[in-house]
């Protein structure tokens, strides 16, 4: 311990790494290495020299010291240096202290280990992105469902009408009613979406038929104009023009008319005071009429469409009520046979052969207007929902045109319509 004016406090010697210590009473402190039998000097200045009086490894240090001013402080500590070995006990406890401090160096060294950076983990979540395909197979393979546009509305509301696809691919619609029985016809431009008018029938009717011939002509048959009519009628496209033909054999309303593969025309069922399971085929060539085979129930207000096989389908309207059973002619034999039944029962309804092969029914009535349509697969004998008409419709008509879309036209939900829509 020395002290010089308070300067320098304690001096300490450790004879294991032969260091010494001073402790300033500024609390600095100051670490001198040097061999055994060396002599410090103090001197007048603030720095400190060790010389060595042995030839071994010599270290020549020089320390600075910030706090040293006082000359005559430094001089009496050259006496105490020998007596720093007394010191020695208090060596052992300061050296742990020493290394210590040194350890705690390599703690900040520790904090380099924060490099792991938790090496984006997240690259791994990267992955979760592969589940984007999985929405994709989900593709619903869902056939879309066919929807119905809106298309140029007829000069006149009508229901109860017909229409014919023509082979120039325009559509005609003949006779209906709205208030009386009509007999003025227009023609529907497909590319437009137009209608213009043409030339009268004979006789205005309403609950008839009309069927495209192979030679282009159109049979008007039957309806209704003050009583049930038998009377039929020819529309030639190319003049505009009307002609009379034979007569059914029964006068018929509600009915149906198809025309079938070797160009006769099939007409079957309706009314004339009571419901006919009837059915007679018209010969373009003969401009004739003879009776086939009847279907097994009594029918009006049905539909009747002609398959790819040849087949006529037949649907609803027993006994000119809804109803959902359907049957099929078979011309090759002239009789008939029971089908799937449709998934609502119908009256008043339409069907029309769409370029698939399948049967587009839509509308019609079962104690409500309905606008609902479904399809007929010929080649299951099942049906199956499609989409909704814009509006709910009844003795309307459809007509299917060259490019596959079906256009729906008129009826009635309350009031007569003249809009149309496209399937």
């Amino acid at each position: 311990m020395i002290n010089s004016n308070g300067t320098i406090s304690i001096l300490n010697y450790f004879s294991t790494n032969q260091t010494c210590q001073l402790f300033y009473t500024n609390f600095t402190s100051i670490f001198i290495e040097f061999s055994l039998n060396s002599s410090l000097i103090f001197m007048n200045q603030s720095a400190i020299f060790i010389a060595q009086k042995s030839t071994t490894t010599s270290i020549f240090t020089t320390t600075t010291i910030t706090t040293a001013s006082t000359t005559s402080t430094t001089l009496t500590t050259t006496t105490t240096t020998t007596t720093s070995s007394t010191s020695s006990t208090t060596t052992t406890t300061t050296i742990t202290t020493t290394t210590t401090t040194i350890t705690t160096t390599t703690t900040t060294t520790t904090s380099t280990t924060i490099t792991t950076t938790t090496t984006s983990t997240t690259i791994t979540t990267t992955t979760t992105s592969t589940t984007i395909t999985t929405t994709t197979t989900s593709t619903s393979t869902t056939t879309a469902v066919q929807q119905w546009t809106m298309t140029g509305s007829m000069h006149v509301p009508r229901a109860y009408h017909t229409a014919s696809t023509l082979a120039n691919g325009s559509v005609l619609v003949t006779g209906g009613f709205n208030n009386s029985a009509l007999n003025n016809p227009e023609l529907y431009n497909p590319s437009t979406g137009t209608w213009t008018t043409t030339n009268s029938m004979s006789t205005a009717r309403y609950f008839h038929t009309a069927s495209t011939l192979a030679n282009g002509s159109v049979l008007i048959s039957g309806g209704f104009k003050t009583s049930v009519l038998s009377s039929a009628e020819l529309y030639k496209p190319s003049t505009g023009t009307w002609s009379n033909t034979s007569a059914m054999s029964v006068a018929r309303n509600t009915h149906t008319a198809s025309t079938l593969a070797n160009g006769s025309v099939l007409v079957v069922g309706g009314s004339n005071g009571s419901y006919l399971n009837s059915a007679e085929l018209y010969n373009p060539s003969t401009s004739t009429w003879t009776i086939t085979g009847s279907m097994s129930t009594a029918r009006g207000y049905h539909t009747a469409s002609i398959l790819a096989n040849g087949f006529v389908l037949v649907t609803g309207g027993c006994g000119g009520a809804a109803c959902n059973s359907a049957e099929l002619y078979n011309p090759s034999t002239g009789t008939w046979t029971t089908t799937g039944s449709m998934s609502v029962a119908r009256s008043s309804h339409t069907a029309s052969t769409l370029t698939n092969g399948f049967v587009l029914v839509t509308g019609g009535n079962n104690g409500g207007y309905l606008n609902s349509a479904e399809l007929y697969n010929p080649s299951t004998g099942t049906w199956t929902t499609t989409g909704n008409l814009n509006v709910a419709r009844s003795i309307h008509a459809a007509a299917t045109l060259a490019n596959g879309t079906v256009l729906v036209t008129g009826g009635t939900n309350g009031g007569y319509f003249n809009s149309a829509e496209l399937y």
